[in-house]
């Protein structure tokens, strides 16, 4: 038996396949994965993600030791509320992990990092903390619901008292806001707009039925997994790791080199690698029946050598597209098309650049190159 969340018995009611997941009982479809996938897209669906770790920063110098713990530069955050997604780095460079960041006080920040990489995760914000005398909190009492969709956000305010759904309905992207013990973010992984609201575990069971209420459709771990990779967005062990840094993982976004006095775990690694180029992460688009999935080999052509192969680092079947996509890592190219070995067979795929699918509308031309 696994880790359970304060919502377990809510899934199990509603008669979800439960999965393993990291260690956690999740519910990995409630009966049909192309459902809950569609209703995220078109209407609003909503995920327990309360093994997501939340993790409570504080302390006068907590803004000085963020800058120095991320990648990206939380001296952009200015306003209460406001989020900023970041990865924390090895010296080497490599993805210790994928987070969001809130700028709660001028003394408080708070984390939310993957249910996955916790344990290493506070070891090391603590350890890199000491210096900066920054405390850092696990927020076990509380629990984390995801509501993604188009109308995700006017049935989630329906939770909220009349006089606070105005303020919660004009949140910004990425910025969050607290009624009482509960915070809402207007975040998400799912490529639509949404909330994800941390509450108290003894609210979470309560939150979960009102929403059932709104027709909010429950959705597992499979749908998730399509709609953030329909979306472009990184899985956490899959698109990047220790072993890879973000310039090649997509992710030079989030890499805030200026102001160039800043100085962060991992920066001189990855100045270096700037400098010395090295592999990309893409998209693909299977041009061909099949479907494609991490840890296959990707060729640039048919007489490819072991210096121009990749591989697929996640992959799956579009339900929105009703095509085969994928993130795969490569050597930069110019080419337009790769081979994927499916089963020992090659089938042409086009590189494509992510996300595929954005607010339930294709971003990408899926008509088959002549």
């Amino acid at each position: 038996m696994g880790l359970k969340t304060p919502l377990y018995d809510s899934h199990v009611k509603l008669g979800a396949k439960i999965v393993d997941f990291g260690g956690w009982d999740m519910p990995l479809h409630y009966g049909s994965q192309i459902d809950e996938h569609h209703a995220v897209r078109k209407d609003a669906g909503m995920f327990d993600v309360s093994h997501m770790c939340i993790v409570d920063l504080t302390g006068d110098r907590v803004r000085e030791f963020l800058r120095y713990l991320l990648a990206n530069d939380v001296g952009r955050l200015k306003t209460i509320g406001k989020a900023l997604y970041s990865c924390m780095l090895l010296p080497n460079g490599g993805v210790i992990d994928d987070l969001i960041v809130y700028f709660m006080s001028q003394t408080w920040f708070r984390l939310v990092v993957n249910a996955g990489t916790r344990d290493k995760d506070l070891v090391w914000i603590r350890k890199e903390a000491v210096q900066f005398g920054v405390n850092a909190v696990e927020r076990k009492e509380l629990a984390m619901i995801a509501v993604q969709g188009p109308n995700a956000r006017r049935k989630a305010a329906n939770l909220l008292y009349p006089e606070q759904q105005a303020a919660v309905l004009e949140l910004k992207s990425f910025c969050g806001t607290s009624f009482g013990s509960w915070f809402i973010a207007r975040t998400g992984y799912t490529g639509e707009d949404g909330f994800e609201i941390m509450l108290p575990a003894t609210d979470a069971a309560d939150c979960w039925q009102r929403l059932l209420a709104q027709e909010v459709q429950p959705a597992g771990l499979g749908a998730r997994d399509t709609l953030r990779l329909e979306a472009g967005m990184n899985l956490y062990g899959n698109d990047m790791d220790e072993n890879y840094h973000p310039l090649e993982s997509g992710l030079e976004w989030t890499v805030a080199f200026d102001p160039a006095e800043r100085d962060f775990v991992g920066r001189a690694a990855l100045e270096r690698a700037q400098r010395e180029g090295g592999k990309e992460l893409v998209g693909l688009l299977l041009e061909e029946r099949g479907v494609l999935r991490s840890h296959q080999k990707v060729q640039l052509n048919e007489a490819a050598s072991n210096d121009l192969t990749g591989e697929v680092t996640s992959g799956t079947f579009s339900p929105t597209l009703n095509r085969s996509i994928a993130l795969a890592r490569l050597p930069k190219t110019l080419e337009h098309s790769v081979l994927v070995d499916i089963r020992g067979k090659l089938h042409a795929a086009r590189i494509v650049k992510p996300p595929f699918v954005r607010h339930g509308k294709p971003l990408i031309d899926i008509r088959k190159e002549s």
